[in-house]
């Protein structure tokens, strides 16, 4: 009998039937993973409304190539529009960056032409334009008009700035002496500035006729001027005059500028005659105060320094004064001016801007530079603002009022001398007239007795001219004249007493040598006046001999 010996098995044996299954996980989890690694990005877009939008249908379309569909469109919460989710396909994963625009292409008819009729069969879609940033995003806002230029167009991206909109809107031409160069890309109310704001491209190589010095304005329309020398007719193309459009240029005049970069602000001016009228664009605001009468001061005045125009006047600021409750209270009336440092040739920059601020202080501050309010037409009463230097006047600083810096002011002209004759009055009435006219009748008197008795001295005078003895003294007084003149007669040369007379003096001479002899002799021998003295021999018997 054989013994039967147990198999002890150490674990189960893969079964076959597993293998199927095995495989079918595996082929999923890379089907799953193809899928995953695959799939394109979602993302949002906003619009004002979901018109022509329809969900699984509207196409997303890059170069009339699909990349995507519209997956679902919800209201926002806050009600402002709607949100597109959009299922985009891989290879559209990289232009997904900032500065990517999207918007519905439907058929529109603007002043850019007609647009999008293909859509009227196929219906709209999304188109994108590709941005050039390296910073990606998942949201956008979508435009509610097309873009007029690429995003990568070569060219010049500006913003103008007017009062009012006028007759220039989206699409409208940007002209360079009658040639289309750009065009009007948006527009839309700046709030803050409260300005109408266009957004403008200008085509390349066109841009580079952009400068600092550069003006633009509305060529919209028909310009007519009357004048001594008849009408004037200025009217741009006919797209401008249906559709309008904005121009630009440099002013005659006007120095070339500095090339400018993208993003610069221009102020669009309403004609051409305005640029003329204002042309330059850099400036700054001063308020000067004045307690005097501003009749004949009105916005647009000049402001001048020495005579030369360097400014204008904005307005009178009443209404901030009265914001202040200083109406009421005497309170010098403020006026707002605009000074622009081109007028002194200074430049037409921000830079000229600062230096011009910096001279106004030093000048207020250390030199007398004031404000005087002038006459500019005596026949109008128009007034204008003056700025010169009065080294006489005591330092001062800048002020403020609202957010501007405010220039001292001075009184000249009429005005000061209204104020000096004013003074005088003033000294006048206070001098003590009743002393004054004591004193001075006083004066009057003693002058009054002097009269009298210069009056009598002459009387007297009169008289002593008027005697018998006074009126014979002419005669007297030539017959004593006669007498003189017959004794001095006797006394010329030829005369007889003359003739004496000199011989007298011949021999009083020869006596006065004959005892200057005598006097000699005595000196040397005292006695010879007693004894006799034998003559001396002669030492020079030349002198003897003559």
């Amino acid at each position: 009998m054989s013994e039967m010996k147990a198999t002890v098995s150490s674990g189960r044996k893969f079964s076959a039937i597993w293998i199927l299954p095995l495989l079918t996980l595996v082929v999923g989890a890379s089907i799953v993973a193809h899928s995953l690694m695959t799939q394109g990005p979602t993302i949002t877009i906003d619009f004002a409304t979901a018109d022509s939008l329809e969900v699984g249908k509207t196409q997303v379309r890059l170069l009339s190539v699909d990349v995507g569909v519209v997956e679902s469109v919800t209201i926002k919460e806050d009600l402002s529009g709607v949100r597109a989710t959009i299922k985009l396909d891989q290879e559209a994963r990289e232009l997904l960056v900032e500065d990517t625009r999207f918007w519905v292409v439907r058929a529109r008819i603007g002043a850019g032409g007609v647009s999008g009729l293909s859509t009227l069969l196929a219906g709209a879609y999304i188109e994108i334009a590709p941005g050039s940033s390296a910073t990606p995003q998942q949201a956008f806002i979508g435009l509610e008009d097309p873009p007029l230029t690429a995003a990568d167009a070569p060219g010049l991206r500006l913003s103008l700035y007017s009062d009012r909109a006028g007759s220039v809107s989206t699409g409208n031409a940007v002209l360079y002496r009658g040639y289309p160069v750009g065009r009007i890309e948006a527009m839309e109310f700046d709030a803050q500035r409260r300005q109408v704001r266009f957004d403008v491209f200008v085509d390349a190589p066109f841009h580079q006729l952009i400068s600092s010095t550069t003006r633009f304005w509305d060529t919209s329309g028909i310009a007519l001027k009357a004048s001594a020398g008849g009408f004037e007719v200025d009217m741009g193309s006919m797209d401008t005059i249906l559709l309008g459009g904005v121009a630009f240029g440099r002013v005659p005049g006007l120095p070339a500028g500095e090339l400018v970069e993208s993003g610069e602000e221009f102020k669009l001016y309403q004609s051409y005659d305005e640029i003329l009228q204002q042309p330059y664009r850099h400036g700054m605001h001063y308020v000067v105060a004045f307690s005097q009468s501003l009749r004949g001061l009105v916005p647009g005045a000049p402001v001048e320094y020495r005579g030369i125009e360097i400014g204008r006047v904005e307005r009178l600021l009443i209404k901030e004064l009265a914001s202040k409750g200083m109406v009421g209270t005497g309170k010098a009336i403020p006026v707002l001016i605009y000074l622009e440092p081109g007028r002194l040739e200074a430049g037409d920059s921000e830079q000229a801007v600062a230096r011009l601020a910096k001279v106004i202080a030093s000048g207020v501050n250390a030199n007398g530079l004031r404000a005087s309010l002038e006459t500019g037409n005596l026949l109008t009463g128009k007034q204008l603002i003056n700025l010169d230097y009065y080294p006489d006047e005591a330092p001062a600083e800048l002020g403020t009022f609202e957010q501007y810096r405010v220039i001292p002011s001075i009184e000249t002209g009429v005005a000061r001398l209204e104020q000096q004759v004013g003074s005088f009055l003033d000294t006048l009435n206070g001098l003590p007239f009743e002393a004054t006219m004591v004193g001075a009748n006083q004066l009057i008197g003693r002058a009054d007795e002097t009269l009298n008795s210069l009056t009598a001295a002459i009387d007297s005078a009169n008289s002593i001219l008027a005697s018998d003895n006074t009126q014979a003294l002419p005669e007297e007084l030539v017959a004593t004249l006669n007498e003189l003149r017959t004794v001095l007669k006797g006394l010329a040369p030829n005369s007889t007493m003359a003739q004496s007379l000199g011989s007298s003096v011949g021999t009083l001479n020869a006596t006065l040598i004959s005892l200057d002899a005598l006097i000699r002799q005595l000196s040397i021998k005292p006695n010879a006046i007693l004894f006799p003295v034998s003559p001396q021999p002669d030492l020079i018997p030349e002198a003897s001999a003559q």
